[in-house]
């Protein structure tokens, strides 16, 4: 029994440290992004993933139309939306 125990504890141990140093932090960060993502809106300045810089034009379930700097419109979906820049 007590070899048992000290075989399964490491393994327990390493499990909690790795869900708390790389699994928690990571789903915190993918539902701040999903949350901004859905709290878009019209004229909100925008980076995509791409680094395309512009505003937000257009919304729609799942597109954006992104209004670029010499006023040309792009049609991207939700998830290329990375930062919404503050002034």
């Amino acid at each position: 029994m007590e070899g048992l125990l000290g075989t399964v504890f490491p393994l327990i141990l390493m499990f909690v440290l790795f869900y708390f140093l790389l699994i928690r932090p990571q789903q915190k960060k993918q539902k701040a992004v999903q949350q901004m993502q859905s709290d878009l809106k019209k004229g909100d300045r925008i980076v995509t993933i791409g680094g395309l810089h512009g505003f937000v034009d257009a919304l729609d379930e799942g597109t954006v139309v992104i209004k670029c700097g010499d006023g040309s419109r792009l049609t991207y979906d939700r998830n290329a939306i990375r930062d919404v820049v503050s002034e």
